[in-house]
């Protein structure tokens, strides 16, 4: 048995500020790194966890931790993250089939994916109340926990994506799968379900995104399974239902049931939005990277978090302008979630998996803007273009490399504040420093994830536009 390492403080850690910035060439560099390091929370046969609440419950292979930590070994943070998220699994599972790792053992499939596929099979199987149960134990047994529906259908994201490196054993159990979750999703898909942060319970954002670019991915497949006549009246319901979230500033996270369009469910004192679910939901779900409005709930985000004369700015942001690095960003502007539920911060702190996220939809906007060779500049995104220094008379190149420049500069920040590159749940909005759960999976996930897509190229035959000398800064 292998078991967590015992945390030190991260207020310990001295490396944040005994180094200068990493250079913008040394990121795509770390992605072998991070990868290994993300790998050290999936299981296998020969990497086993005991269940840190039930001593003698050891994990089976396949299954994705959040993380090692757990209040006995993390100092300060009263969370067990010792447990399987069907999201958080299968956005690392998106990442190791990204990874095209080598085929061990004369087997047709990578085993850490048929391990993934057969352990979400094992909990499928044991989920309750519904299939949109959340979390699992180690040994793939429901943990009392909400149903959150988005969990089916980046489940089903992750297995289409993975289906060609599984054997033909682990084909057909996906295919069950999958097939399980879009009969579910199709029962599921109008209603309400607790949000990405597992917080409140409505008509959620990131939930519709996911469910449209699943559904959307299914009835392209591949994989010779029919598709129900639900699926398309599903996926034009849902783009309109997502149009529903404008409130003329900013997409709302959640909405209210039976209200007008854009009303969210929240009183606006809570500071519920912008929040930075909407980016995420451009990373995972279907929601296109030069829809304006997206643009423009991102650009409210960023000068919230970045902008000195903000209310709500980290302090660490201000800083590292003078860095040259960031801004880190955050999930909603009136998070308390530190890590201890018990002592909430109004304001909350920044994330590295927010601020890696954020750094993709730049990427993505940026390789958009190279295959299209159009800006999507308008009165709803101008604020967003100009934060990187686009202006409207910027070239399609001048675009895109300022938004290039914009979001190495966010994952500078991410590489420059973790802890030999140990990648916590959050960051401390003042200092820098690491803090709650160490060694989060899905900060390593979203870290890559934002890698692929800073390399990412343009199809073949496709041309990118002219390069040009202009260069744009960005700035808060």
């Amino acid at each position: 048995m292998l078991s967590a390492p015992i945390a030190v403080p991260h207020s310990l850690s001295t490396s944040t500020r005994q180094r200068p910035p990493i250079s913008r060439q040394t990121c795509p560099l770390l992605a072998p790194y991070m990868l290994l390091m993300m790998m050290r929370n999936v299981t296998s046969d020969g990497f086993v966890l005991e269940d840190p609440t039930n001593p003698g419950q050891y994990s089976l292979p396949g299954c994705v931790i959040a993380a090692p930590s757990f209040p006995a070994n993390t100092p300060g943070v009263d969370q067990n993250y010792v447990f399987n998220w069907v999201r958080d699994a299968a956005i690392t599972a998106i990442e190791i089939a990204a990874a095209r790792l080598p085929v061990f053992n004369n087997s047709d499939g990578v085993e850490v994916l048929n391990n993934y596929v057969k352990f979400a099979k094992t909990c499928q199987d044991n989920a309750t109340p519904t299939m949109g149960h959340a979390c699992y134990t180690i040994t793939g047994h429901a943990r009392p926990w909400s149903e959150q529906n988005d969990g089916p259908a980046i489940q089903s994201i992750a297995m289409m994506q993975a289906y060609s490196q599984l054997d033909s054993e682990t084909q057909a159990i996906a295919r069950d799968v999958i097939a399980k979750n879009i009969a579910y999703m199709l029962e599921v898909y109008k209603d309400p379900t607790t949000n990405l942060w597992e917080e409140h319970v409505s008509h959620t954002f990131f939930s519709r995104a996911v469910h449209l670019r699943c559904f959307r991915d299914f009835a392209a497949n591949a994989l010779d399974m029919a598709v129900p006549a639900g699926v398309a009246p599903a996926i034009k319901w849902l783009e309109a239902a997502i149009g529903d979230h404008w409130n003329g500033t900013w997409y709302v996270s959640m909405l209210a049931p039976d209200a007008a369009p854009g009303t969210s469910v929240m009183p606006d004192d809570v500071g519920y939005d912008p929040n930075i679910d909407i980016v995420s939901a451009a990373v995972y779900g279907g929601i296109s990277v030069t829809d304006t409005k997206l643009l423009a709930t991102a650009g409210h985000m960023r000068r919230m978090w970045a902008d000195p004369d903000s209310d709500s700015v980290y302090p660490i942001n201000v800083e590292d302008q003078h860095r040259g690095i960031g801004p880190l960003m955050g999930r909603y502007p009136g998070d308390t979630y530190d890590g201890d539920v018990a002592h909430p911060v109004r304001g909350g702190h920044p994330w590295p998996l927010c601020t890696a996220n954020f750094a993709e939809l730049y990427y993505k906007l940026a390789l958009e803007i190279e295959r299209t060779r159009k800006v999507p500049m308008d009165e709803l995104s101008r604020e967003f273009f100009a934060q990187v220094g686009v202006s409207d008379e910027a070239s399609p190149a001048a675009a895109s490399a300022a938004l290039h420049e914009a979001a190495d500069m966010m994952m500078r920040a991410v590489v420059f504040h973790s802890d030999h590159y140990e990648l916590s749940e959050q960051y401390d909005g003042t200092s820098g420093f690491e803090k709650s759960v160490r060694d989060l999976t899905w900060s390593y996930a979203a870290f890559l994830s934002a890698l692929r897509a800073k390399t990412a190229k343009l199809p073949k035959g496709a041309k990118a536009p002219a390069k040009t000398t202009t260069k744009a800064k960005a700035k808060a």
